[in-house]
């Protein structure tokens, strides 16, 4: 009854862009990683009954699925040809394309070509060219490349009804940032090396609502000092919408109809990529590489509110995954494995495991439990509680950089090489 009362609080305080029985973006319906979802499978393997079925999706790209009806969609790309020293021009172009799965059967019902690239930025080995996670909705698949483009799909034909390539940052080492919607906006973050803005357009024509650079003192000219793959989230202070969006240094929080700074909280580092959490009358924020990596801030304030942080901690926290708040509980997984439960209202570590295996992904709660999916393929379902205790060891062929969506009673998984459906046996 804790959990479900938690839940409760928690949907009273973010904002949630589209019906809550679909898995529509990054981290789910409210962007926060959690699922109402209940009898998801605990225990599984390749080759159990419990895998529905597996399809194999070529290539190489972290950007999670995305679901709406009986669909799940990904991008994706093609493996690293080497890891880009420097922007140049290729000699054959790169397909950047849509793969959308039926969820009942596995089959792939479109893989669709969205663009060719024939100047690519510098790339990290540890990146790929399709890493930001689409957003869904009724009819319409948002996908975004970072500066290689943008572009809005009919979900059951697979037509291009618009597309953006004019918008423009040198993400030096790759994008990562996802698209959100809300009401007639979609939103886009561009923190690269060369420029750093955020920007609303109109989701039916793809046409630019309002644009706001990040304008703020960096202190630092390095431009690798300024990049970031956040993406933002939407919540409601005290009546208030806000678009709270970190990136290098800072977390600005954005009137969301106008673009107009409400708030800014300035919090050092770089590379943030975790979605913010609220709850407890607190905005969450990873900054990524800073001293004080996490960060939780009041939020009902205006200008610069960096005065008022309540709490801030360096210790085991993840530089790719997004956590996960229930409560007064916070959730993470870092890096390295080491799995971490804090005392969401003053930053307290209430207990901290080291894990087998390594983890980008970012994990899920549903129905009292947590699951991680590492690099190597395995699966860790662990008690969401105070006192820590795994509920199941699950291994996979493949292990994972992008997060598990959730469909109906079941997982779909996104390995390196396929797409799975796991649910329980009936």
């Amino acid at each position: 009854m804790r959990f479900i009362a938690s839940l409760f609080l928690l949907s009273l305080c973010a904002i949630s862009v589209a019906d809550d029985a679909y898995w529509n973006q990054f981290r789910g319906p409210r962007g926060d990683g959690i699922s109402d979802a209940k009898g998801l499978p605990v225990q599984f393997a390749e080759g159990s009954p419990e895998i529905v079925w597996k399809t194999p999706v070529a290539g190489r790209a972290w950007s999670s699925p995305v679901v709406w009806g009986n669909q799940a969609w990904m991008t994706n790309a093609p493996e690293l040809h080497k890891p880009a020293d420097v922007m140049h021009k290729l000699e054959q172009p790169i397909p950047l394309s849509a793969v959308c799965l039926d969820l009942t059967t596995g089959k792939v019902l479109h893989d669709i070509k969205v663009f060719d690239v024939e100047v690519v930025q510098v790339t990290h080995v540890t990146n790929s060219y399709a890493s930001p996670t689409p957003c869904i909705e009724a009819g319409r698949v948002y996908l975004h490349f970072g500066s290689y483009g943008t572009a809005c799909l009919d979900t059951a034909t697979g037509k291009k009804l618009w597309e953006r390539r004019d918008l423009e940052c040198d993400h030096f080492r790759g994008a990562g940032s996802s698209p959100v919607v809300y009401g007639d906006l979609l939103y886009l973050c561009f923190d690269g090396y060369d420029k750093q803005y955020i920007v609303a357009l109109n989701k039916k024509t793809g046409e630019t609502v309002w644009k706001k650079d990040r304008d703020i003192d960096y202190g630092t000219d390095n431009g690798d000092a300024k990049k970031a793959y956040g993406t933002p989230q939407l919540i409601k202070v005290d009546g208030r919408e806000l678009l709270v969006s970190p990136f290098a240094a800072a977390t600005i929080a954005y009137d969301p109809k106008t673009g107009e700074r409400i708030w800014m909280v300035k919090h050092g580092g770089m590379n943030a990529a975790a979605r913010p959490l609220y709850g407890n009358g607190l905005v969450y924020i990873n900054a990524g590489d800073a001293s004080n990596a996490l960060v939780a801030v009041k939020p009902n304030g205006t200008g610069d509110i960096t005065s008022d942080i309540v709490w801030k901690t360096s210790k085991q926290t993840p530089k790719r995954s997004s956590q996960i708040l229930l409560g007064d509980l916070f959730f993470m997984m870092n890096d390295g494995g080491v799995a971490t439960c804090l005392d969401a209202k003053d930053g307290k570590v209430i207990w901290t495991e080291r894990l087998e295996g390594a983890y980008w992904s970012s994990p899920i709660y549903a129905d009292g439990l947590i699951y991680c999916f590492s690099q190597e393929g395995h699966v860790l379902v662990f008690k969401a509680d105070r006192t820590f205790e795994i509920v199941a060891k699950n291994k996979l062929d493949d292990g994972s950089n992008a997060s598990p969506a959730v469909a109906e009673n079941s997982l779909i998984v996104r390995s390196k090489s396929h797409v799975y459906r796991i649910a329980k046996k009936n």
